[in-house]
């Protein structure tokens, strides 16, 4: 699949909480890593997504957002994944930071530079990624 989107992750889906207008789809990745999806309900059904099946899901980098100290926080966000730094590339405005997570894989954020010094993030830095559930687009494979 070729996509824009920095963060491709595959998965399989281990829950599907149905609603009236949104479905909430969680997925759990390699490693055992799992996020959470807001889809629409005929989203859902016209991918066929159901309990075992394999989905992709699409996480633009700006919609990451990084923290470096979360102990004492409780967030509305479904999705925290922890990690290292592995990869910072900054450019003129904005940097590229990968994180190495915790159970394997990576995922990437797009921040400011002014983010990356007020974070004091550096190559093996421990830090949080965080997204919402809505900013999770998903796909499947066409059959």
């Amino acid at each position: 699949m070729k996509t824009s989107a920095r963060n491709q992750l595959q998965g399989t889906v281990i829950a599907i909480h149905r609603g009236a207008v949104n479905d909430e789809i969680e997925l759990e990745l390699l490693g055992g890593t799992r996020i959470v999806s807001i889809i629409t309900h005929r989203s859902t059904e016209a991918m066929g997504l159901t309990m075992g099946s394999t989905a992709i899901a699409l996480i633009k980098a700006p919609w990451v957002i990084l923290a470096t100290d979360l102990s004492d926080v409780v967030l509305s966000t479904r999705n925290v994944l922890t990690g290292t730094v592995s990869v910072l590339q900054p450019g003129v405005i904005t940097s590229e930071v990968h994180l190495t997570l915790s159970k394997g894989g990576t995922i990437v954020a797009i921040v400011t530079n002014d983010s990356v010094a007020e974070l004091d993030l550096k190559v093996g830095r421990e830090a949080a990624a965080l997204f919402k559930a809505s900013h999770v687009i998903l796909g499947v494979r066409r059959t």
